[in-house]
């Protein structure tokens, strides 16, 4: 991890557990790690609008909540990395949790009748959720919630691939490309963790528009939040493969993949 930075602003000093490699207040007195903040929108932006397309298109609720708290997950980040307060890396960190539980509930209701609930999995994943939640609150460790976070991480990975191995090979594409634009805002995360002094010292030396590019935590913001995307898109698709309607990828003005889709008509 970066030591603390040295500047302050708005929000005051910082109080949160973790420090990233980002200068602090570098770009505006009022946002703590300018960079680190904003790449969030693409967590907050393409999710509500994933959550409105699906509530008119009639979706079962548990794919609006997977957008939204998608959304919820971006906006606790921006207020994280914007004041580097703890309460706020609260905000930012068990919502990552509360949403992975629900792509799981998802990932493994795909083959099942519509609108049916599965309370055992229900209660088993709310009372993991209640469990990491209180042992984090108590032991303050950012290395239990990443662990925590990667565990669930992983069971949504096994899923996918037993889904493109065995139920919709053709699938392989969008599945792939969710867990390899994810899995590459993952190296770019530990990077930016191992080599913060050798990152810091190479934008002292560059013009700003290159130092830009070389804040990787806000690319694994980009990164991760187009990953998680792309994941919500390829549940969505094995659901409504499942409940025979007829989706398709669709990219809105030649960039953003959407699912458009229609029931099945009646013979």
């Amino acid at each position: 991890m970066a030591p603390a930075g040295d500047r302050e602003g708005y929000w005051g000093p910082t109080t949160s557990t973790l420090d990233w490699c980002e200068e602090n207040y570098t770009v505006t007195w009022y946002i703590a790690e300018f960079w680190n903040t904003v790449s969030n929108l693409i967590m907050i932006i393409p999710p509500i609008f994933g959550a409105i397309q699906s509530v008119r298109g009639g979706l079962e609720k548990r794919y609006i909540a997977s957008y939204l708290a998608l959304t919820v997950v971006g906006m606790g980040s921006w207020c994280f990395h914007m004041t580097l307060k703890y309460e706020m890396q609260l905000l930012d960190e068990l919502p990552m949790i509360y949403s992975c539980c629900i792509f799981v509930y998802c990932m493994f209701e795909c083959f099942k009748t519509k609108n049916s609930v599965n309370y055992h999995l229900l209660f088993t994943l709310v009372l993991f959720s209640l469990i990491v939640t209180t042992v984090y609150l108590k032991v303050k460790e950012p290395v239990f919630h990443q662990v925590m976070y990667g565990m669930l991480v992983f069971t949504l990975v096994v899923r996918s691939i037993y889904i493109v191995t065995w139920v919709y090979p053709w699938l392989r594409g969008l599945g792939y490309t969710s867990l390899g634009v994810f899995l590459l805002g993952f190296l770019l995360w530990n990077i930016d963790n191992i080599f913060c002094d050798s990152l810091r010292n190479f934008r002292k030396k560059v013009p700003p528009i290159i130092s830009v590019t070389t804040q990787f935590h806000a690319w694994w913001h980009i990164l991760t939040g187009l990953g998680s995307y792309l994941h919500i898109l390829f549940s969505l698709y094995t659901r409504t493969l499942y409940l025979r309607y007829r989706p398709k990828v669709k990219f809105l003005f030649g960039i953003w993949p959407v699912i458009l889709f229609e029931p099945l008509r009646k013979q």
